[in-house]
């Protein structure tokens, strides 16, 4: 049995506004919505790397997100 909150997330068990394809991987980011619900929340990682195309994967995301670039 599993304790705690669920840490994974699978991309076909994503909420399908995220537009995340099947092909390109196994896992999607998990958010971390706080009190809000899952299913209402986008993660600023899918955002800053498939909608505005600032980076091409996670670490430069963190990297972005490190030197404070985005406010």
């Amino acid at each position: 049995m599993a304790r705690g909150p669920r840490k994974h997330l699978k991309r076909l068990a994503a909420p399908k506004h995220w537009m995340l394809d099947k092909l390109g991987g196994v896992f999607a980011v998990r958010p971390r919505s706080g009190p809000h619900k899952l299913r209402e929340c986008l993660p600023i990682n899918l955002f800053l790397r498939n909608r505005l195309k600032y980076a091409l994967n996670y670490s430069e995301v963190k990297k972005i997100m490190r030197q404070r670039v985005i406010k």
